[in-house]
């Protein structure tokens, strides 16, 4: 396969990551939530790559911080979802539920995932096996509701949930530790989440990423996908945001 997933580590009290998916055969990448432009611009610059497109997945700044600087002067198009324009007024691919567009040969799906925020949208490539899943689904956990509800995030989640399960989970942020901290309060005897959470801790320890994820490990080890209604799902949510 003539694609290949580069991870840029912000290294920011909010442990961001940019992902950079490149098309090996021209050196063309694309760059999601791009969280600060200038360490980018270096990577690529290192790396001989070439941005081709941004991809963003909501509004909140530390993952369209660096866009600006990163188009500017250049004709780079930028994707994101379509109900945050308002917010993000430099898309110009505003993208919704359903659509679908392409990053050279690839087929780019768009599932609308309101809960995080009311617009939050992913991208997911069925061809590379692949999913920028932003702050919806973290591993091990999920997104905070800062406008959506329960409900919605509830069903958004199931959504991701229901894609292949070999499906690679690139999310934004390196919570997985403290998010296998309370799958294993919340789950002290599942034996699947005691082997992940000692394998995270040395990887932490390591300072090693613990990403991607899969959805298949995510249905085993994953709380928030291992509930059986939204009103579950709420409550363990509140349980999180107090633990």
């Amino acid at each position: 396969m003539h694609f290949k997933i580069h991870v840029i580590d912000v290294q920011n009290q909010l442990q961001n990551y940019i992902w950079l998916l490149e098309d090996t055969r021209t050196q063309e990448v694309i760059v999601v939530d791009p969280t600060e432009g200038k360490i980018v611009h270096d990577y690529c610059h290192q790396n001989q790559l070439n941005i081709h497109q941004i991809w963003l997945t909501h509004w909140h700044k530390d993952h369209i911080g660096g866009v600006p600087e990163l188009i500017a002067n250049k004709n780079i198009p930028v994707y994101g979802p379509r109900e945050e324009i308002s917010k993000i007024p430099f898309i110009s691919h505003p993208l919704q539920e359903a659509e679908q567009f392409n990053f050279n040969d690839l087929k780019v799906d768009i599932i609308s995932v309101p809960g995080h925020t009311l617009g939050h949208i992913v991208y997911f490539i069925d061809e590379i096996d692949t999913l920028f899943c932003g702050d919806t689904l973290f591993a091990m956990g999920c997104g905070r509701l800062f406008e959506g509800t329960a409900e919605q995030m509830y069903q958004s989640l199931n959504r991701l949930a229901a894609l292949p399960p070999r499906t690679q989970v690139y999310c934004t942020h390196e919570y997985t530790l403290s998010n296998a901290k309370f799958a294993l309060h919340i789950e002290p005897e599942n034996k699947k989440i005691q082997i992940r959470a000692e394998r995270v801790e040395k990887l932490r320890q390591d300072q090693q990423i613990t990403l991607p994820s899969t959805i298949e490990l995510e249905l085993e080890t994953n709380p928030f996908l291992r509930v059986d209604s939204a009103a579950e799902f709420k409550k363990i949510r509140e349980m999180k945001d107090n633990f």
